[in-house]
């Protein structure tokens, strides 16, 4: 169970790194990157942040490129929110593959 602290966290975090990958994506012609959700743990060490990539033909190459900017992407992020909180969670990313589920099922229910 969450705590109200934790849910605010999150949704502070998935707005910032949103203004954060809007910028980057401009670097990328015809990419679109979106913060679909952030998952904190209590101790607020640790922050698995989800992302829904468009086109999905780009999204390895994308998820390899902000693997490897890790480290830039959580200094852009402590620079942000230096005067909300005191320590800036170590950052997971994973890639949300919702949309691509929901498209699986929409052309599964109109077979």
């Amino acid at each position: 169970m969450q705590t109200t602290r934790q849910q605010k966290i999150e949704r502070l975090i998935q707005k910032d790194l949103g203004d954060i990958f809007l910028a980057y994506a401009r670097t990328m012609p015809g990419t679109l990157i979106s913060v679909s959700e952030v998952r904190i743990s209590p101790d607020l060490a640790i922050a698995h942040v989800y992302l829904s990539i468009y086109p999905q033909q780009r999204a390895a190459e994308v998820m390899e490129q902000v693997d490897a900017q890790t480290s830039r992407i959580r200094g852009e992020l402590g620079g942000l929110e230096r005067h909300q909180l005191r320590i800036i969670p170590e950052l997971h990313f994973h890639l949300d593959d919702t949309i691509d589920r929901m498209e699986h099922i929409d052309e599964l229910l109109h077979r």
